[in-house]
């Protein structure tokens, strides 16, 4: 049994939607289906896995934008991300406004997740981290065996999260990556929502921001 995985980046912003899915079932999921629905259908195809249900991060639109149609596709349920997002999520009309892309009507995700709650994607488990400070609500990924995390915009590689939204902290943030992130061995990959994967390690030693871990 292992974990596969495909970064397909979507919408203008670039954002990295995860495939992934368990090679012994070929069951999988999308995390953070920010748009552009027909390219990740068209993926999904590719790989002939089949969606069981999509996961979000948070409720920035570049990160669940295709969600509610992909999940009326599929026939499947949007779990996540953590409760404190619903502000998020009831503004996407005004977000899209914001950044002139096509509206996309709020919704409420069939399953809110916290911390240490557990997601089962065929027979691989993610654990559930809860990582405010870019959003209240924000959570990540972490599929252990493998040792890979997607941590949607908390962490990048030689960055971190905006925190000048609404409802954003920079204090919360470092907390988070410093407690839920560095706490993992510097062998862990992890897939951000923007740009190239990193390590923890690697940002531990190098990531300007919160590089004096430790």
């Amino acid at each position: 049994m292992a974990l596969k995985y495909q970064i397909i980046p979507v919408t203008p912003f670039m954002q990295n939607c995860t495939l992934l899915w368990c090679d012994q079932t070929m069951q999988g999921t999308l995390i953070d289906a920010g748009g552009e629905a027909e390219k990740l259908k068209a993926a999904v195809e590719k790989q002939q896995v089949t969606i069981t249900k999509l996961l979000l991060t948070h409720g920035h639109i570049d990160h669940v934008g295709a969600a509610a149609q992909l999940a009326e596709h599929y026939q499947v349920q949007i779990i996540g991300p953590h409760k404190e997002e619903q502000f998020w999520l009831d503004g996407l009309p005004k977000q899209a406004m914001m950044f002139n892309l096509a509206r996309v009507e709020p919704f409420v995700p069939h399953q809110w997740l916290n911390q240490g709650d557990k997601v089962q994607v065929g027979n691989l488990e993610l654990e559930v981290r809860h990582c405010a400070g870019h959003t209240p609500g924000h959570v990540v990924f972490i599929h252990h065996a493998s040792k890979l995390a997607i941590v949607g915009d908390v962490l990048f590689n030689g960055g971190i999260g905006r925190t000048d939204f609404p409802r954003g902290n920079y204090d919360d943030l470092v907390s988070a990556i410093n407690t839920q992130l560095f706490s993992l061995t510097d062998d862990y990959q992890f897939i951000a929502g923007h740009g190239p994967m990193s390590t923890i390690g690697h940002e531990k030693r190098h990531n300007p921001f919160v590089g004096k871990f430790g």
